[in-house]
């Protein structure tokens, strides 16, 4: 009796400590369903208001609308633990060089954690030359002759490569694109001013005009340093674009749905203004 006793005890121990390993474990493991952040994440900042301007979903296609005239930045958060390269092109333009944009050219060093605003054209380490909404014809990718991609931001986002173990006779590896060292722009940690809420632009339906671009605007202080960046991988891990239009011509091509009135409370009496009316069709 008492090594029966005694062995169910055993057997019973062991099963909770099993179910504490097990609870620990879910407990430790991912929950299902959940959605892993980006690897980046972009707003468009309208600088003048610190607001982010409202994204609108249509086809599997992103889109902002932009006011002409307004300056506007680019607000990139890194979202890992590690430092990610973001090469960035406006119009299909390299913001940092001034090319037409390719995964493979230059851009921006984000430090782990880091959420950086863009604000314009690089023009030098120490100035950059403001986005600001413009008309296609006024457009930096007009003006340079490339105003087929006017009307579109993009992102492509590559990690850093991580130092392999040290082997004992390591053998001398062939390099690829991925492998080769690269000067890049650093932003130097400047954080970008928290947006403050501000009042929606109001849903006022004008005639389609000519599509916005952006210009080349008026030069700013913006310092940055260069820095070296190995890429893990010469593909990115994560690309991105918006489009954007002005509001009223994102509401002509049925991005932005037409806007229609709201109806207040019921009005027991609806026509009742005071005094008897003069009938349509005079005394």
């Amino acid at each position: 009796m008492t090594t029966t006793t005694h062995t169910q005890r055993s057997l019973r121990r062991r099963t909770l400590l099993a179910a504490a390993v097990c609870a620990l474990a879910a407990a430790a493991a991912p929950t299902a369903g959940a959605v892993a952040p980006p690897l980046v994440d972009l707003q468009v900042i309208d600088r003048e208001t610190r607001q982010a301007a409202r994204i609108w979903r249509r086809g599997g296609r992103l889109y902002v609308a932009g006011r002409p005239g307004a300056r506007y930045g680019l607000q990139v958060t890194n979202n890992t633990p590690g430092r990610v390269l973001v090469v960035m092109s406006v119009d299909g333009v390299n913001i940092l060089t001034g090319e037409t944009a390719g995964y493979g050219q230059r851009g921006y060093v984000f430090a782990p954690y880091e959420t950086y605003e863009v604000s314009g054209w690089r023009k030098s380490d120490a100035q950059v030359a403001a986005f600001t909404f413009a008309t296609l014809s006024r457009s930096y990718a007009t003006r340079t002759g490339r105003p087929h991609d006017v009307g579109v931001i993009g992102i492509a986002a590559f990690t850093e490569r991580t130092a392999p173990p040290v082997a004992l006779a390591p053998a001398a590896p062939e390099q690829s694109a991925a492998d080769t060292l690269e000067e890049s722009v650093v932003t130097g940690g400047r954080r970008a001013p928290p947006p403050v809420l501000r009042a929606a632009p109001s849903g006022q339906v004008a005639r389609r005009s000519e599509r916005l671009g952006t210009a080349h605007g008026a030069r700013e202080w913006s310092a940055v340093t260069t820095v070296s960046f190995q890429r893990a991988t010469s593909y990115p891990k994560f690309v991105r674009q918006m489009e954007y239009d002005s509001y009223a011509n994102l509401v002509a091509r049925g991005v932005i749905p037409r806007s229609t009135p709201t109806p207040g409370r019921p009005r027991p009496f609806p026509q009742e203004n005071g005094y008897v009316p003069d009938p349509p069709y005079g005394r």
